[in-house]
């Protein structure tokens, strides 16, 4: 006969209100709460052998015992926890009250988001006027524009990205390295390069040395920074023909970059970003600025693209509160 089989008939003797459908942990409840103390204390113990594995092992008598004590707690409805660990995890007392977010900001920024109406959509002349008074650091920030588009950068055809020409420049000194044959070093030079090389520039590349911050490069020398696109890459100095760092007019291209041309382009969440100048430019220069990028934006719409193209808009210093902008006309 079975284990089961046995407790059955064990529990038939003592009128028990079992059957099979019960468990051997139940059935075993049952017998140990109908016999008497006296009777089982006097009852023969039988050694269990233990084995290093298997049925018999420490680890799986113990866990059979906690299932049998699990399973007799909820025979006899006690869904109380019954050890010190399980009692010491029971949280205790109320929830622990999490301060708003602009109450745990600095004291400078606090200060600035006074001045900026959370419920004001404003225009693009009143929200730049704004951002230069509410810089919370000392140093000259940037003014920020962050674009949320109804554009999918998953498809091919929508994934934004090009070049504008700020028209008064973006605040920061870009340095600008070029390389090309012999013939052209000097014409970077005179356009404003401030590193200019051939072979003597790639073993630069070769111990890593990067002190430059936009890459140019001809047409023809672009095999040769092949081997390197794994540390250009990630830092987005790759030289990339869509953002005018690949080209065979050099002096051009290194004019451009000093004057204040940036590249853009939308990211995963279909957002632009793009610093388009200092809080010292004032509103005026920042919305020249502003209304050339919104421009060159307009003119990158998908032709195929249907729905809005544009959605929201806000204007922001590096470190300072978001102000809202009225729909830019799509």
């Amino acid at each position: 006969m079975t284990k089961k089989s046995d407790l059955l008939a064990s529990a038939a003797e003592l009128k028990l209100e079992v059957t099979d459908k019960n468990t051997i942990a139940e059935i075993e409840a049952a017998i140990t709460a109908a016999t008497p103390a006296e009777v089982i204390a006097e009852a023969p113990v039988h050694e269990v052998k233990i084995t290093k594995s298997g049925k018999r092992s420490e680890k799986a008598i113990r866990e059979a015992e906690e299932i049998a004590e699990k399973e007799a707690r909820k025979a006899a409805g006690d869904t109380t926890p019954q050890s010190d660990e399980a009692a010491a995890n029971v949280k205790k007392g109320p929830k622990p009250v999490t301060r708003p977010l602009l109450e745990r900001r600095g004291k400078n920024y606090r200060k600035a988001a006074l001045l900026v109406d959370k419920v004001t959509v404003y225009t693009l002349a009143d929200a730049l006027e704004l951002a230069t008074k509410t810089n919370p650091s000392k140093f000259d920030a940037s003014v920020e524009v962050h674009v949320r588009m109804g554009v999918d950068p998953r498809q091919a055809d929508q994934n934004v990205r090009a070049t504008v020409s700020l028209p008064n420049g973006t605040g920061k000194t870009i340095r600008v390295a070029v390389f090309a044959p012999d013939t052209e070093h000097a014409a970077a030079k005179k356009a404003g390069a401030d590193i200019v090389g051939d072979e003597t520039f790639l073993k630069q590349l070769d111990k890593q040395e990067i002190n430059f911050d936009i890459l140019i490069a001809t047409p023809g020398y672009m095999p040769k920074l092949g081997k390197y696109a794994r540390l250009l890459g990630p830092r987005g100095l790759m030289p990339n023909p869509k953002s005018g760092s690949v080209a065979a007019n050099v002096a051009k291209a290194v004019t451009e970059a000093k004057a204040g041309k940036v590249e853009y382009r939308v990211d995963k969440q279909a957002i632009v970003h793009l610093s388009i100048g200092k809080v010292s430019f004032g509103g005026a220069k920042l919305l020249e600025n502003a209304n050339a990028f919104f421009d060159s934006l307009k003119a990158q719409k998908p032709s195929g693209m249907k729905g809005v193209y544009i959605k929201t808009t806000s204007i922001s210093t590096s470190q300072g509160p978001s102000i809202k902008v009225e729909n830019i006309a799509n």
